[in-house]
């Protein structure tokens, strides 16, 4: 059975273009693979820790010498690992934020790159160890940044995606919504098409 791991990371919890394009994604996905299973992962809902002392220790701590707040800690983080890893799919719904991803996004980024679980160093340099996965981002923008100096986002993703293992990344783009309605509405349009056409 096919699983589709649907993560969305927009700091709105209504309404955000992001997660509307992302739920459409995931409905045709769905079409596609019948019988798919779909887990959505909502990171506002989750409200993840920022890296801090407490959870780099959890982290660097050998498991059997963790204290009970560090196995909490880590147990958390390999919960995330493990839907990671069983997904077949996986959906992004990733709005740009001042350039960047949404802390949300980041502080989730920060739970599943773990050396020795996600991704290893080896005398050839680092190996991703997330592999086999079909990645689907999805960005809303307010502004058209697509090919511009200012669109950090995309090789971002790109280069932390592809150091954990997933490099087969496809990118559906929502460009220029604060625009007026009519640049917003052509923009919706030409996504829901990228996305009816896969």
């Amino acid at each position: 059975m096919t699983t589709i791991l649907q993560i969305n990371s927009a700091a709105r919890s209504q309404g955000a273009q992001s997660t509307l394009l992302a739920d459409e994604l995931t409905a045709k996905l769905q079409q596609s693979n019948p019988g798919a299973k779909v887990v959505v992962r909502n990171l506002l809902a989750d409200n993840l820790p920022h890296l801090d002392d407490a959870t780099l220790g959890a982290f660097f701590t050998p498991a059997d010498q963790r204290s009970a707040e560090q196995a909490a800690i880590a147990a958390k983080s390999d919960a995330l690992i493990a839907e990671l890893q069983a997904a077949d799919i996986v959906v992004i719904a990733a709005p740009l934020y001042n350039f960047g991803i949404s802390s949300q996004l980041k502080a989730y980024f920060d739970q599943i790159a773990r050396a020795g679980v996600t991704f290893r160093y080896t005398a050839n340099g680092p190996e991703g160890l997330v592999k086999g996965k079909k990645v689907f981002v999805v960005s809303a923008r307010g502004g058209k940044y697509v090919g511009t100096p200012h669109d950090s986002q995309t090789p971002y993703l790109q280069s932390f995606l592809g150091f954990l293992g997933m490099t087969d990344v496809s990118f559906i783009y929502a460009e220029g919504l604060n625009m007026g309605a009519d640049v917003a509405g052509a923009a919706l349009a030409q996504a829901r098409e990228a996305i009816a056409a896969l």
